[in-house]
């Protein structure tokens, strides 16, 4: 038995010596390389997430999204909210070409550290700030509904299963529907970024940690 377990140190001592050796400057190239590749998908999601939903305004649904706004009389807020979102987005959208740009060129491990932490804090303050806004569009929405009282009345003027329900009750039920559907809304796309933002952070984490251990 101990014969075995001397034959089996001795191979893999043999196929060891074999395996290619990295220097400190050839690690570092693969990391460098590997987050600017990261930060490059962070920059193609973002683009790709903001137009792609650009799309939708050109369905009939949205059309009459628009006008539901008009009804509820904050039409003129939302437009101004979707000003602000969309300067703030191309904002986080400018932040991430330029991380990109700062993390393509090579430097020192010391560097390379401090653009991974800067790229995580913009990619961080981009998803709270967009999860901000999916639960501050719900929160216009009920605002909205509970200061128009005109709003709930053409509902139940319009609808024939609405007109069995008393407008109290019927604008109570939007209320809630409207904060049911805007929490899960923010858990869904909390999930999507956890998914699609969160794997490349922790890729990223991993970079850094690595960088740590080369500087050791």
């Amino acid at each position: 038995m101990m014969d075995e377990l001397e034959l089996l140190k001795k191979d893999w001592k043999k196929k060891e010596e074999q395996l290619p050796k990295l220097s400190y400057e050839e690690i570092h190239n693969m990391i460098w390389k590997k987050s600017s590749s990261l930060v490059k998908w962070i920059l193609i999601i973002s683009i790709l997430e903001f137009t792609l939903p650009q799309f939708l305004y050109l369905t009939p649904s949205m059309r009459e999204a628009a006008n539901i706004t008009k009804d509820m009389g904050i039409h003129s807020l939302m437009i101004g909210l979707s000003i602000v979102q969309y300067s703030v987005i191309f904002y986080f959208i400018y932040q991430f070409y330029r991380r990109y740009k700062e993390i393509s060129v090579l430097d020192n491990a010391h560097g390379l550290m401090k653009k991974i932490i800067r790229t995580r804090k913009t990619v961080k303050h981009y998803i709270i700030f967009s999860l901000s806004m999916v639960l501050f569009t719900f929160t216009i929405f009920i605002v909205g509904i509970y200061l128009n009282e005109d709003f709930v009345n053409n509902i139940t003027r319009l609808n024939e299963e609405a007109k069995n329900i008393s407008p109290e009750k019927l604008k109570t039920t939007l209320l809630w529907l409207l904060a049911i559907t805007g929490v899960l809304m923010t858990l869904v796309m909390g999930g999507i970024y956890f998914l699609l933002y969160g794997l490349l952070l922790r890729r990223l984490n991993k970079n850094h940690k690595e960088l740590e251990r080369l500087e050791i």
